[in-house]
């Protein structure tokens, strides 16, 4: 039976092997080039949509965020991000308040089904965002307002 070193071991190789040969492709690399440079760094989704390239976002019902309403823990907020749109190219969740507002982006393929979760840092109460992206580069978001408490005493 291997043990824990071992196994860790061959699954680096396997991942590395796989991520050479283009089995992962771009869909497992976050921050690889269909982020667009300067797309972390943004600081507003005005910011996000120019420096991906895009145009103006518009709110749509076809877009649906999970987020708590009130977070205990800012930590480790769960969000959630899915569609029906088809024909989807990115999902993103943005945090408005955070230093930087993408706090995660998934690129899809169209074996890939639109809906991801994530657990994401939250320093204050503040607006999430789930923007999507579609294939001829509209932008479609819905929002939500998370409340961050400290200790369990309001934020």
């Amino acid at each position: 039976m291997a043990n824990r070193r071992q196994v860790l071991a061959t699954s680096a190789k396997v991942a590395s092997l796989m991520l050479a040969t283009g089995l992962f492709g771009s869909h497992a690399l976050a921050s690889g080039p269909a982020a667009g440079k300067g797309a972390f760094d943004a600081k507003t989704l005005a910011d996000l949509t120019k420096a991906l390239g895009l145009g103006a976002p518009t709110e749509s019902k076809d877009v649906t965020i999970t987020a708590p309403d009130i977070a205990e823990n800012g930590a480790v907020v769960p969000l959630g991000a899915a569609t029906t749109v088809a024909g989807v190219k990115q999902v993103m969740l943005l945090v408005e308040k955070n230093p930087s507002v993408l706090a995660a982006l998934f690129n899809v393929s169209p074996e890939i089904e639109p809906a991801f979760k994530a657990r994401v840092k939250m320093g204050q109460s503040s607006n999430v965002i789930a923007v999507v992206v579609t294939g001829d580069n509209k932008v479609l978001f819905a929002q939500k307002e998370v409340k961050v408490t400290l200790g369990g005493c309001g934020g």
